[in-house]
């Protein structure tokens, strides 16, 4: 995968809303201008998710932004994110779907299309790498979080684009633990408050969840208080 300290003059940063983009949005400024990509996919808490988005690309003082809407997911289904049939487990409940070992939680090869999205653009302004908050050891188990599959789609984008055309795909926080993204965070400044983890509530997160879960106990390993609202504070 790309060296994030391989200085080049634009980075497109693919910035969800939640606390792991954000702080990759805050290690890319030191050393790239930013361009920030956001995509919204038909999931509960998509607006929720653009509000996260337009506060911390302001506060970032961003001027290139793109925002874009995959609604194919909601066609396509089968994840708790985009399918209303499928309920969002809480408290660590019926979290893996039958059979795979994967949370239900999970949107069938989404990153990839997300990536698709931030190469293209990319490669039309002229930006030298795409960051990406895929974290490895604290996600929920999604497949396309582990680091193989970024190297495998950064060999996909050299052989996929013009001959002068080179992109780094940038994960810096992908061996982290989540306690060490926030930590990290504080360090860089990165506005925390400003983010949003829950699946499936915009005006309280709902503090059950797995995200939400996965974030609560990531701020108490950091001896650190998240700053959002929640309606529940459950720490697995």
């Amino acid at each position: 995968m790309g060296d994030p300290s391989n200085k080049v003059a634009k980075a497109v940063v693919l910035v969800s809303g939640g606390m792991d983009s954000c702080v990759v949005a805050a290690m890319a400024k030191r050393t790239h201008r930013l361009a920030f990509l956001h995509a919204s996919y038909g999931q509960r808490t998509e607006r929720r998710e653009r509000q996260a988005f337009d506060a911390i690309a302001d506060f970032f003082d961003v001027q290139e932004r793109l925002a874009v809407r995959l609604d194919h997911f909601v066609k396509i289904g089968g994840s708790a994110l985009t399918d209303e049939r499928i309920a969002v487990p809480e408290g660590g409940t019926g979290e893996v779907a039958s059979g795979s070992g994967i949370p239900v939680t999970y949107v069938p090869f989404r990153n990839a299309h997300f990536l698709a999205v931030a190469v293209s653009w990319a490669e039309v302004i002229g930006a030298g790498a795409v960051f990406i908050g895929a974290v490895e050891e604290d996600s929920s188990g999604y497949p396309d979080c582990r680091p193989e599959y970024y190297r495998k789609f950064e060999e996909l984008v050299r052989v996929g684009t013009r001959p002068e055309t080179h992109i780094a795909i940038v994960t810096p926080v992908i061996a982290m633990r989540k306690s060490e993204i926030i930590r990290r965070g504080g360090e860089l400044s990165a506005p925390l408050e400003l983010t949003w983890s829950c699946y499936q509530s915009e005006e309280e997160a709902c503090g059950v969840c797995d995200s939400c879960r996965l974030r609560l106990q990531a701020f108490a390993e950091a001896s650190a208080t998240d700053p959002i609202p929640y309606r529940v504070k459950a720490v697995r």
